[in-house]
């Protein structure tokens, strides 16, 4: 069996094993084939609900040894438009949209993959700092479809939730600027919105529902706002986005809480916190420095830019400093400051070693 089939039926595992209502949104024979063939049911489920752990390999050998010539046809077919779609996200700029839009493919699409221009089109309807709800407009005016958003964005959380891309960090072992300036440029990509209180995770119903107990001002008075545009999506304050990368374990993929030396402090403590820092006349070219102003901060991320969760309404964007108001630059004392490199791929090292 060809290496682009495997790696096919992998990029349809991960699309897909996200979420059990899955398997009731999309109803196409590709999926009842990968159902039946890939483990019974219950194993399955089980594999959805995060009970055990799902060994690919494994997987796609089991699927192998059943698929006819047809069934392999369409699936490189898949592969195919699932590659398109990737080049084509990347070529945009977007691509941490990439797992969102291959899942709609799989989902709801695939019936219109054989329309002209099927790939440019659903890129086309992705947009940054937009909500599910625009986004699913956007793809049902496209396409003729009647996509739920509510189920859209019950899978695309899973997505959201499991995965956050660190193959550009310099050294995800320890916590430094240039990794720092990578994960605010992630959140910004990915369109992270804004919520009081929150570093980082995923807002779903429950957390939504935890902060505004916790805050019933700060959260409450924008509740319509917040549900309409953030449920779903990863949400940081202004200092949460800092505090989220500081807590932020690479190889678990979790946010832990006031570890690696970053306390749970708040705009005015970040501040005086730092040991060096000065006022914005004296700041020196150096990406991932804070930028402080009364009862806000944000990352400096080089070149006269910086990114900041700006406020409910804003979510996490990307700002010129000249301008902006900022008052002091800092450095943060569990950051380590490096000089600029290339990441370097671990595998590349253990090859050049061996």
């Amino acid at each position: 069996m060809s290496a682009a089939l495997g790696a096919a039926l992998k990029k349809i595992a991960v699309a897909i094993l996200t979420d059990k209502r899955a398997l009731k949104a999309i109803g196409m024979t590709i999926l009842v084939l990968i159902v039946a063939l890939l483990l019974p049911l219950m194993a399955m489920m089980a594999i959805l609900t995060g009970d055990i752990v799902l060994d690919t390999n494994a997987l796609m050998a089991q699927i192998q040894q059943n698929l006819s010539a047809s069934d392999i046809a369409m699936l490189t077919k898949i592969e195919d438009t699932m590659d398109a779609i990737e080049t084509a996200l990347e070529d945009k700029e977007m691509p941490s949209r990439v797992k969102e839009a291959q899942a709609l493919y799989i989902m709801a699409l695939y019936d219109h993959s054989n329309q002209s221009n099927f790939v440019s089109k659903l890129v086309g309807c992705f947009r940054e700092n937009q909500s599910d709800a625009q986004l699913i407009a956007r793809v049902n005016q496209t396409f003729g479809t009647n996509i739920q958003v509510e189920e859209f964005t019950r899978i695309a959380v899973n997505m959201r939730s499991t995965y956050i891309d660190y193959s550009k960090y310099v050294d995800p072992t320890t916590k430094n600027n240039l990794d720092l300036v990578q994960w605010a440029i992630e959140a910004y990509d990915s369109g992270w919105g804004y919520v009081w209180g929150t570093y980082g995770h995923v807002l779903t119903r429950s957390y939504y529902e935890a902060k505004l107990a916790q805050y019933p001002e700060g959260v409450g008075n924008y509740a319509d706002f917040i549900l309409a545009n953030w449920l779903g999506r990863r949400t940081a304050d202004c200092v949460g986005l800092v505090k989220g990368y500081c807590w932020f374990d690479p190889e678990s993929q979790s946010i832990g809480y006031a570890v690696n030396g970053m306390p749970d402090i708040a705009t005015e403590q970040m501040i005086s916190w730092c040991d060096e820092k000065g006022n914005m006349n004296t700041m020196p070219e150096i990406p991932g420095l804070l930028l402080w102003m009364d009862g806000h901060v944000g990352i400096y991320i080089g070149d006269g830019y910086a990114i900041e969760a700006m406020g409910t309404k804003y979510g996490v964007v990307k700002t010129k400093v000249s301008g902006r108001g900022w008052q002091k630059w800092g450095k943060i004392p569990c950051i380590e400051y490096i000089e600029e490199t290339e990441p370097t791929d671990p595998l590349e090292e253990v090859e050049a070693v061996g």
